[in-house]
Order: structure tokens, then C-alpha cells, then sequence
């Protein structure tokens, strides 16, 4: 946490009407103390404290299109998931009203738990049994979000899983050759490979998409049960393998480039963390699904990270976004591209 980022500050004064039309506070005079969360890349997001209570607000970036931050979608999926699935916040308000803060946001619950990026899993000097517990518990929830039943949840109009993974190798594709900057040969044979070797059969689930330890919220140190899911944004219906795919992409690991360690940082890379392999086969025994081209999926999950830094990127280098830590995404998605291309090389997730 620190204090809100400058340019990205909220109005108070529209957003304390909002707040008491909603009835959140009875008091649009009251004082209040507003805080920004500061280890996302995508989505912004400010815990707000006030009349003695505490509330989380998420917006889209500042420059961002809403095809890729759709508040409306992630207030939607966490509000009708909760009934089957309650490891999400409690939703408390939606806007589109532009007149507020120039964009979508939502008003959640602040979840209180661990929350275990990079540097939290540092300052708790965690020890490396801890992670076996920290893996296995993210794996159980990772699994029983795969296993939940979209249309008991009222979801069943979220996506269109047949033909989801056709679609995704070529919008991911598509979205990539808008935000590029410069020329990366990898990126070309990476897309060329992918839609040549894509699944063509597949089972459907609801997906995340985002799925990674910064993304849950741990009850307690024992690393025994996670209380909720967060960041819900590229939720859909589709190949729950492309999921796996995605979050073996951010499951950094100590053998990997040293500017991947610090483009994806995350406490992965800490002793006691199983590695991509065998996360596949933890993953393979707790859900019972047969997993065959995991290096395509494993490709996909890299490409899409490259895609998702490239169009940050993009934004920061149109001054979109001032944020410095954006200033060599550029170069993190020409890595995450030469990455893909090696594991389809030596046909290796490790």
C-alpha cells in the first residue's frame, strides 16, 4: 500500500456522494483516508476507510481500452459466483456514470487475509515446507473454480466455449501486432506455431485467467485455506487448460532468465515451490482431467503475459500512463516471446 499515485487520485467529493447514494455511508461530509494498492500492473485499485468502515474500489488504467478492463463483467462474475463458489469479496455497487471518476468502477469488501506477492513472501521469511502447503492449497482452489457449475451460477451467458481456444490464439495475436513498438521475430513464429498446433478437442469450465498467488487471499499463515479469488477481469468460459497454461506462465521458477525473475516476480520462485512440471501433474491428479499439449498451453500462457506487458508498454510509451515501473515492459514481452519460442524448441516447460 501507499498513497494514491500522482494523476490517479479520486474525486473525493463525487465519489463521497456516490458512496452515501449507495447507501456505504451515511455521511458524504465524513473524513476518510484513501490508499493505493501498488503491486498490480493492470487494474487500479484503492482501499478507502471511512466512517469506520473499509472499502475497495477498482478502476481501469488511466489510456486503457475497456476491452480488456471490463469493470461491468468483473462485478458481474463475482456477484452471481458467490452463491456456488464464496471464495470471492461480497460486491457492493457498480457505476458506469462517466461524471464520477471519468470511468466504470465498483465498490467491493476488503477481504482481510495474506495476500502473498513477492514482497510480502520476503518480509514472512517463509520457510520452503511452507510453500509445499502455500502450492497445494492454491492448486485445490485453482481446481474447484474449474470445477464450478457456471450455469447454477447464472453464468452461462459469460463466454462461448466452443471454439474458445481458436479464438484466443487469434485475438491474443491480433492485440499483440496492435501494441507492438518494434520488430520481434520471436512473436511471428510463436503466433505461426500456435495456430498450427492448437488443441481441437477440449472440455469447458469457467475460467479465470489470472490465476496466481498475488490473485488469492490466504485466511492465516498456516496456508491452509484460501478465503477468496480476486481480479476477476478476464473471466470467461472456455478451456480450463488454457487457465493452467496462463498461471504456469507467471510460475516463475529459480532456473529461469534472471530479467524474468524480476519481470515476473513472484514468490514461485522461493525454495519449497514445486516447478512447472509438476505443477501439471498435481493439477492432473486433484481435477482428474487427462492433460495432453501442455507445451502449447504453456506457449500460450507466455504469449499472453508478452501481449499483456506490450500493450502497457504501448500505453506508457504514448504517455498514456506515467508509471515508471512500465518503462521496460517492452523488453519483458520480447523475453516472454524468445521464452515461448525455446519451449517449443526443446518441446519443454522447465
Amino acid at each position: 500500500m501507499q498513497n494514491v499515485r500522482k494523476g490517479e487520485e479520486l474525486d473525493e467529493k463525487k465519489l463521497k456522494a456516490f458512496l452515501q447514494k449507495e447507501e456505504l455511508i451515511a455521511n458524504a461530509q465524513s473524513d476518510w483516508e484513501v490508499t493505493q494498492f501498488t503491486h498490480g500492473y493492470s487494474n487500479l485499485t484503492y482501499l478507502i476507510q471511512i466512517e469506520n468502515r473499509e472499502y475497495v474500489l477498482r478502476r481501469p488504467p488511466f489510456g486503457a481500452i475497456k476491452r480488456g478492463h471490463d469493470m461491468g463483467r468483473e462485478f458481474k462474475v463475482q456477484s452471481a459466483i458467490q452463491k456456488v463458489f464464496p471464495k470471492v469479496p461480497i460486491m457492493y455497487a457498480y457505476t458506469e456514470d462517466q461524471d464520477i471518476l471519468g470511468c466504470s468502477f465498483y465498490i467491493m469488501e476488503k477481504v482481510n487475509g495474506i495476500i502473498l506477492n513477492v514482497k510480502e513472501a520476503k518480509r514472512r521469511n517463509i520457510p520452503a515446507h511452507d510453500f509445499e502447503t502455500i502450492a497445494d492449497s492454491w492448486l485445490d482452489t485453482f481446481v474447484e473454480l474449474h470445477d464450478v457449475n457456471y450455469t447454477d451460477a447464472g453464468l452461462a451467458d459469460l463466454g462461448r466455449p466452443q471454439g474458445y481456444v481458436e479464438r484466443q490464439v487469434l485475438n491474443w495475436g491480433k492485440q499483440y501486432l496492435k501494441a507492438a513498438t518494434e520488430d520481434v521475430p520471436a512473436a511471428e513464429k510463436v503466433m505461426k506455431w500456435m495456430q498450427e498446433h492448437q488443441p481441437q478437442e477440449y472440455k469447458y469450465s469457467l475460467v479465470h485467467n489470472d490465476f496466481k498467488y498475488d490473485n488469492i487471499v490466504f485466511e492465516d499463515d498456516s496456508w491452509k485455506e484460501v478465503i477468496a479469488v480476486l481480479d476477476w477481469e478476464m473471466s470467461t468460459l472456455g478451456d480450463p487448460l488454457m487457465d493452467l497454461g496462463t498461471s504456469l506462465g507467471y510460475w516463475t521458477m529459480a532456473s529461469d532468465h534472471a530479467f524474468v525473475q524480476q519481470g515476473i516476480p513472484s514468490p514461485t520462485i522461493m525454495d519449497g515451490n514445486p516447478g512447472r512440471s509438476r505443477i501439471v501433474e498435481i493439477y492432473a491428479q486433484k481435477s482428474g482431467r487427462e492433460i495432453n499439449h501442455i507445451v502449447f498451453y504453456y506457449v500460450f500462457g507466455l504469449f499472453k503475459i508478452a501481449v499483456i506487458a506490450q500493450q502497457i508498454y504501448y500505453r506508457y510509451n504514448k504517455g498514456l500512463t506515467t508509471d515508471p515501473r512500465f518503462a521496460q515492459l517492452n523488453q519483458a514481452a520480447a523475453l516472454l516471446c524468445n521464452l515461448a519460442l525455446k519451449a517449443i524448441q526443446t518441446n519443454k516447460i522447465d
